[in-house]
């Protein structure tokens, strides 16, 4: 990650992402999350997150899984829904063309356009591991929400995988969730 932010940084948007990972650092297809449910603290630290964001930031492979699962949603079924279906998906990808599910912008992974999109809006993040990756490497993020479950599953998809180069972060908060699940918030080092 880059230097800290500036003061003139600071009054611009941001980039927030958050990731559900296993002790082991797995964050693929989280079906581990199941068996420790979604209370409200936990409800209340992504409804945290996603209220002050304007804009949300996925790469295609998330966009894809998101929109079958949350374009049939109403508020009555998840009070995340309206956040989801009417806030405008920017999706980084070199070969989707018809986001389908929108409001959505299809853009290609570039570094510049992603700054110029991060000092105009409050981007929110979920999942997205190939992107998330990226985004981190270029110094992009400005938060890493990171939900720690007590649980190892030994394979799958890691957020910081072997033989990339090191990432220095700093711890700016750590909650304990009712349902044993970690919080834990880092931002640049």
């Amino acid at each position: 990650m880059t230097a800290p932010r500036t003061e003139e940084r600071m009054t611009m948007g941001s980039i927030k992402v958050h990731e559900f990972t296993t002790v082991d650092g797995v964050v693929d297809a989280p079906m581990w999350t199941m068996d420790f449910g979604f209370p409200d603290d936990l409800a209340a630290a992504i409804g945290a997150l996603t209220a002050g964001a304007d804009g949300i930031l996925l790469g295609r492979a998330t966009y894809e899984m998101f929109g079958p699962a949350w374009s049939t949603r109403t508020v009555a079924d998840d009070p995340g829904a309206p956040f989801f279906n009417d806030t405008t998906k920017y999706v980084v990808s070199g070969s989707l063309t018809d986001p389908g599910w929108g409001p959505a912008e299809v853009l290609p992974y570039d570094v510049d356009r992603l700054r110029a999109l991060q000092a105009e809006h409050d981007l929110y993040v979920s999942g997205s591991a190939t992107l998330v990756r990226a985004l981190l490497a270029d110094g992009l993020v400005d938060e890493l929400h990171l939900f720690v479950y007590p649980v190892a599953v030994r394979t799958g998809i890691r957020l910081f995988p072997e033989g990339g180069d090191a990432a220095r972060l700093a711890l700016l908060e750590a909650t304990r969730l009712s349902n044993g699940v970690a919080h834990l918030v880092y931002g640049p080092a």
